[in-house]
């Protein structure tokens, strides 16, 4: 189980995409759940990712700042990959 950055709940790993900071401060979406570096999860929903955005969450998690190019990067990514 993990707990979603954006609503806060705790849901099965599977059910959740993971974010992860990478060793060189990079920040993806990891659909796989295996690259390396530091983890958030979050709902495969958008309006999960406005959430997290608002709360800085995601800046919480990682313990630095999260541009807001980024964030959108991140929405992008999660609408191809939900659309697709």
């Amino acid at each position: 189980m993990r707990q979603c950055v954006g609503c806060r709940e705790m849901k099965p790993k599977r059910e959740l995409i993971r974010v992860v900071r990478s060793p060189e401060g990079d920040i993806a979406l990891d659909f796989r759940g295996k690259n390396p570096g530091r983890g958030a999860y979050i709902c495969p929903d958008a309006k999960c990712l406005a959430k997290a955005r608002k709360k800085n969450a995601l800046g919480n998690a990682f313990g630095c700042q999260i541009p807001d190019e980024v964030y959108d990067q991140l929405t992008e990514q999660m609408e191809q990959t939900i659309n697709a």
